[in-house]
């Protein structure tokens, strides 16, 4: 439970089309591979911004293993109809080497938009994260939830960081993702509002002065969603693996939970500065788990490990809650091996110490992206529908 409501979970991933052959990424996506992806889940699959994208969204959840259950289903099958186009995909923020002045937009009103506004900017969005809604029914509730779980953003953000390469180059960064999406209006850590009716007020002056069309264009890092009753967290980068996005998304439901539980007696988590919170969030951009983050109560960098020893137990009780001990306790192992980025980077440097070349390197890392992305999925049976 959440407030007064069932506990449901909904995630978003989206995945990047390669050539298996070349290694990058595809430029056209063929035409009947949405509709061959959309006759085998339904409406669980969507074209993205740039046709080398494909997004998919689970049903509505009502367990993490649901969740989990449905995502490897949604991988298979979007990976099984890929390569039956000669195409595979990669569940990675960034591609290692593709060339964003190569991609093509896909054909909807929607993005002929964007591209027309953002111009320079949007022709960079060759980028790809996760994104996890936890339903909350009502409104006021939703705005003090999303204040409060600012906190935890750049915590996620470090378990998920998967885009240390931009256009062949090592960037220096473990999530270039948010370096690129940064660029545009709207995004960042939203402001702390009191109401739900003063967020809809900011959001009107914008959509009055002829700025947006309406709240869908906010895309903050977590927001309220305006399609569904739900607060979505967005700043993650999408993983490579499975079981790390179900963790992800496991703690953010637990870390929501928690913060329910202290506003029903009467307390709530301190409400920190978007200012100290976007030290932690550059943090997590630039180093991922190897530098540890800010603990703004103890006024020092802590190890990621310690931090993290410290949330787990402070979610204890929420996890056992909603039945995802194992799926929250599985942070321990991405700190252990880390990231997506870390295994990236651990690739590309072993194949050039090897004696490969950059672009031989840069592709062995696409190899491991293709194989890693489908590891973890093999209880890809068709999820049993809603009841």
């Amino acid at each position: 439970m959440l407030g007064d409501q069932p506990f449901t979970l909904g995630i978003e991933e989206e995945y990047l089309l390669v050539d298996p052959a070349t290694r990058n990424l595809t430029r056209e996506a063929p035409p009947g591979l949405l509709k061959e992806c959309e006759a085998r889940v339904g409406g669980q699959v969507t074209p993205e911004f740039l046709q080398s994208q494909i997004e998919v969204g689970t049903s509505v959840c009502t367990s993490v293993q649901d969740a989990r259950r449905q995502l490897a289903f949604l991988r298979r099958t979007v990976s099984s109809v890929a390569e039956e186009y000669g195409l595979a995909i990669i569940a990675a923020s960034t591609h290692p080497f593709a060339h964003a002045g190569d991609q093509r937009t896909t054909s909807k009103e929607r993005y002929r938009i964007l591209a027309r506004d953002f111009q320079g900017i949007a022709r960079r969005l060759v980028i790809s994260g996760m994104h996890v809604h936890v339903g909350v029914n009502d409104e006021d509730l939703r705005i003090d939830l999303m204040t409060q779980a600012r906190y935890i953003l750049p915590h996620l953000l470090a378990l998920s960081t998967s885009s240390p390469f931009w256009e062949g180059q090592r960037t220096g960064l473990m999530s270039y993702r948010i370096a690129v999406w940064d660029e545009m209006p709207r995004t960042g850590l939203p402001e702390a509002f009191d109401s739900y009716g003063e967020y809809q007020r900011h959001v009107q002056a914008l959509v009055e002065a002829g700025l947006l069309e309406d709240a869908t264009k906010i895309w903050w890092d977590i927001r309220p969603s305006a399609r569904f009753p739900t607060l979505e967290m967005r700043i993650t980068d999408i993983c490579t693996r499975l079981d790390d996005a179900v963790c992800i998304a496991a703690l953010y439901a637990c870390w929501l939970r928690m913060l329910f539980r202290l506003r029903r007696d009467n307390l709530r988590w301190r409400r920190y500065s978007a200012m100290l919170i976007s030290e932690n969030r550059w943090l997590a951009q630039r180093y991922g788990l190897a530098k540890g983050l800010v603990d703004f109560g103890a006024g020092r960098l802590v190890p990621y490990a310690d931090l993290l020893a410290e949330i787990l137990g402070i979610i204890a009780e929420d996890a056992l809650a909603l039945g995802c001990e194992d799926e929250v306790a599985h942070a321990r192992k991405i700190v252990a091996r880390g990231t997506s980025a870390d295994l990236q980077l651990r690739v590309y440097d072993a194949a050039v110490a090897g004696g490969a070349s950059d672009e031989e390197a840069l592709i062995q890392v696409v190899d491991v992206l293709i194989a890693e992305t489908m590891s973890s999925c093999d209880d890809a049976a068709r999820p049993d529908p809603p009841s």
